[in-house]
Order: C-alpha cells, then structure tokens, then sequence
C-alpha cells in the first residue's frame, strides 16, 4: 500500500466573530498549502457557534478556491438529510467549476437531533431520508433524469467520482463500499459501556473491513482517517492548551450521554484519541494508531485541543515538516511565497 497523503480538517471554531473566523481558517488552509498539505476539509454545523459555525461550506470553499491555486477542498460532511439533494448537486457543481476541479463531496446522515427541526426533518427517520436523498444526488451527479425530464446544469464532470461518505458503523461503511465512495472516519467515536478504554482503531477497524468487503471490483479504497492532532515546540504549551479545550469537549460529549472515562488531564487525551506534545511524541502517538496503516489519508486537526490561531498555524508547519516525514506520509510540493 502506498504511503498515505495528508489533509488539514477545520470546524472553523475560532474564538473570534463569524467574519473573523473564516478569515482565519482561509489563513490556515492556504498556510496548509503552502506547506505541501493535499487536501483541506471543513464541516458543516447549523446553528450553534460552540459547535463549528459554518451551515454553507459550498459558499465557505467557493471563496477559498478563489485564494488558493492547488490543494483540495472537502466537505466533512454536508448533513444530506438537512439538504435538498438537487441543490447540494448544483452548488457542488458550480464550487467544483470554480475551483478548478478541486472539490471534494462529503455527506453524512448528521449527529445533533435538534438540528433537524427547523428543517422539516424527522431524526427519527434520518436513516431512510439519507438513502432517498443520496439516490437523488447521485442520480444528479451522474447526468439522469431527476424529475419531468430534468437533467442537471452545468453537468457534474467527473465530481461523482469525488464523493465520500462518514459513519461510525460497519453498516455505513458498507454503503460507501458499495457506491465506490471514499470513506470518512471520525477522529474520535463513542465507545460502548463495556469497551470505554477500546483503542480507536478496535472501533474503526471493523469499518473499513466492511467497506472494503463491499467495494467493487477495481475500484481504488479511499479511506481518510481524521485525528485530533496538535503539535508545538514544547508539550508544556500542548498540554496548556489541552487542560482547556479537552476538558470542555468531554463535558460537551458527557451533556450529550457519552461516558467519557477519567478526570485528569492524561486520561482525557486517551479517552478523546488525542495525539499531541512535540513532533517527536506526535510522531510516536501516531505510529501507535493501527487504523491509520490502513488508510489513504491523514487528516489532521486541531479539535478538542482548540488553541489560538497563531499556535495553529505553527501546529500545521511542525506536522507537515517533522511528524509527516517521520512516518513517511506524503505531501504535495510546497508552495513558495513570492518575494
């Protein structure tokens, strides 16, 4: 297997005003390619600014494409089950012109209930409202007829190609298998009362078994791993940034039913799958992790640790400098800034 690439993945959870904080996480991604960074992911989250305040990220990468010139933008994820397929297809169409072909289709079915309810939506049936929804997608994307004759325009090229989907479950790992989709895996995921200190890759891996059972014949795996990963000069200021930001994460995770085992701040960065101190420790933690020998792709962010944007910035240098050519991970030519 090849050497997997790396990606930067951002929640856009700045402290600073909406405005300011996609500023902000344009800065890191084209930071992120200037330092030979493949591909960069952004999520989508409605309505709660503690949770990631970007509802559009179709418009958010639109204008990143416009300040960037090679590495490619990923939606992780546009909650399908919130969205008008047709409309997803046309927005993700037109961002893909823009961009010169760099865009990249990442659904999931959604993770907060109350979400649904200004949309129209059950969360009780979001299963079956996704699997309608992305027949409807698809059946866009690849040129078929969607209703009364209706084809879409501009066509989709080759962006059905580039559509990825996420889950926490083998099952969904099957369905992406089956469409041939790439395959997004979460950087941390609950763990079942009787299996709180399970490795990651305990719950990950069975996962990617069904996705690769499912995939068809000829079709390369596209697996993309994302973990919380932050690196700095000194693990004293990783560790600073960490008592905060994990420590409100496992609150955030326990007030939604999870059981997030331990107190101290050591057994919050396991129990939150947390790789972070020097490159050299990075680098180690990483190494441990069996998942990501299997995957094709790296995605790294700051989330839970959520340090200021200066300390980020110097997170994706060290992590693209050191920790990627530690373990052999493969970047993009860097870009040079001009005199």
């Amino acid at each position: 297997m090849t050497a997997p690439t790396i990606a930067f993945f951002t929640r856009l959870l700045d402290d600073a005003s909406p405005a300011e904080r996609y500023a902000l996480a344009t800065e890191q991604i084209r930071h992120a390619e200037r330092h030979g960074v493949g591909r960069a992911w952004v999520a989508q989250h409605h309505f709660r600014a503690a949770e990631g305040g970007l509802p559009s990220p179709l418009v958010y990468l639109a204008n990143v494409a416009a300040q960037t010139s090679r590495i490619r933008l990923g939606t992780g994820v546009v909650t399908l089950p919130l969205e008008d397929a047709v409309r997803v297809a046309e927005d993700a169409v037109v961002a893909d012109l823009l961009s010169g072909g760099r865009i990249d289709l990442g659904l999931g079915s959604g993770g907060t209930p109350s979400s649904f309810v200004p949309f129209g939506e059950d969360v009780r049936e979001k299963a079956p409202t996704y699997d309608r929804k992305l027949r409807l997608l698809l059946d866009a994307l690849a040129g078929r007829d969607i209703g009364a004759d209706n084809t879409l325009y501009p066509d989709a090229g080759t962006l059905g190609d580039r559509i990825w989907q996420a889950t926490f479950s083998a099952p969904g790992g099957h369905r992406a298998g089956i469409h041939g989709h790439g395959l997004l895996l979460s950087r941390t995921q609950p763990r079942s009362t009787d299996a709180l200190h399970a490795p990651l890759s305990a719950l990950q891996d069975p996962i990617i078994d069904a996705y690769l059972e499912a995939l068809p014949d000829g079709v390369a795996p596209r697996v993309t791993a994302s973990r919380t990963v932050f690196v700095a000069d000194d693990r004293a200021d990783a560790l600073r940034f960490a008592e905060v930001g994990l420590r409100r994460a496992a609150e955030g995770f326990r007030r939604q039913g999870q059981t997030i085992p331990g107190d101290t701040l050591d057994e919050l960065i396991v129990a939150l799958d947390t790789h972070l101190g020097t490159p050299e420790e990075v680098a180690e933690s990483l190494a441990a992790d069996a998942t990501l020998d299997r995957a094709t792709e790296v995605a790294f962010q700051v989330h839970s640790v959520d340090a200021p944007h200066e300390h980020v910035l110097r997170s994706i240098e060290l992590f693209a400098e050191q920790v990627a050519p530690a373990l052999g991970y493969t970047l993009t030519d860097t870009i040079k800034e001009k005199a």
